[in-house]
């Protein structure tokens, strides 16, 4: 008999520690690393914080070795004579840059002076790792063609610099072969403008934006991390964000119209017991009917029967709704009614 490999191994036991020490996907802003992907319902929905998504420890492991890298490249410029900052003098912190009321931004790897190419020119560094595949096609077709995600971070990092950077680098390597890439990309004016005024549309949003395909198996939507809400019967995360109470004001902050108050960062991510959906984003499996000041009546797609939520007796709670999987027990008599001679609540599955 063979023996059985044992539950526990210190390879399993590296891996879980990075899956237990992830935190949540939620980031403040809509980021400069996102915003160069083709779809507007999932910057939207990210956004928003519709889905919280958890990566495998091996992908975890793969973002760091991204991060890792990163001193190395700085030493290899600074090895031939660049001049590299990769914090800003100034803070002492990451270079950052911000638009769309603080609700739009990210951090840059740093700036160089000394590139052969042009020493007298400031430039902005993107420093980025690569598999075998994906290095034969940026130094086969470049920058904007191979990787557009890049392109567009970087122009809309150098169009919102202070001062404004003209020029940027690229440096990249093939993970298996430790190959460099390096190439130059000019500023595009016209584009980063194009990009901090898309960016601007789906943050004043106050609802999802078109989806990129209506087909849930086209490829770009197969693998999204949205996938469940935007083409399923998924009810998104429960926060401040996915209620219609809430709106993005100025200075990165988020106002609640019911409680006539800013909302603090910490509290966004949880909500409180009034959270009420945004009506929009259950329009995969319920159309609203009707309204009060507190509360939806919704109709089901699938049945046409109707539920309501809200946080009253004999209403769903937004947390009920996302713990129900089969959609269509919102209406079933006998749920509803136990529910109502318990005063009980619908919990998910741990």
């Amino acid at each position: 008999m063979q023996i059985p490999e044992p539950t526990q191994t210190t390879i399993k036991a590296i891996v879980e520690h990075y899956e237990s020490n992830q935190g949540d996907a939620f980031r403040a802003h809509l980021g400069g690393s996102l915003i160069g992907r083709p779809c507007d319902r999932e910057l939207w929905y990210s956004f928003r914080w519709c889905t919280d998504t958890k990566h495998n420890g091996q992908l975890l492991r793969l973002f760091q070795t991204g991060h890792l890298a990163e001193e190395r490249f700085i030493a290899d410029l600074r090895s031939i004579g660049i001049k590299v900052f990769e914090t800003d003098p100034a803070t002492g912190k990451q270079f950052r840059v911000t638009a769309c009321g603080g609700h739009f931004g990210g951090s840059f790897d740093g700036v160089g002076l000394g590139f052969i190419e042009a020493p007298k020119t400031w430039h902005l560094i993107e420093m980025k790792t690569h598999n075998e595949k994906s290095f034969k096609t940026l130094t086969s077709k470049g920058v904007k063609e191979a990787k557009p995600e890049h392109y567009i971070q970087m122009q809309s990092y150098m169009y919102l610099a202070e001062p404004k950077l003209t020029r940027a680098f690229y440096i990249a390597v093939n993970k298996n072969t430790d190959e460099l890439y390096g190439e130059r990309i000019r500023l595009d004016p016209e584009a980063g403008k194009g990009i901090i005024e898309r960016a601007d549309a789906i943050i004043a949003s106050d609802r999802p934006l078109q989806k990129i395909h209506e087909d849930p198996s086209w490829y770009q939507c197969k693998f999204c991390n949205h996938h469940g809400v935007c083409h399923g019967e998924e009810a998104p995360v429960v926060n401040c964000r996915t209620c219609m109470h809430s709106t993005p004001v100025d200075n990165g902050e988020w106002h609640c119209v019911r409680h006539d108050m800013e909302i603090p960062r910490a509290v966004q991510k949880t909500g409180c017991e009034l959270h009420l959906y945004n009506p929009y984003l259950l329009e995969q499996f319920a159309e609203p009917v009707d309204s009060g000041e507190y509360w939806i009546r919704y109709r089901l797609k699938s049945t046409g029967e109707e539920f309501v939520t809200g946080t009253d007796r004999g209403q769903f709670s937004s947390h009920e709704i996302k713990a129900v999987e089969d959609k269509s027990l919102l209406t079933d008599e006998k749920l509803n009614g136990l529910k109502d001679q318990f005063d009980g609540t619908i919990e998910a599955n741990q």
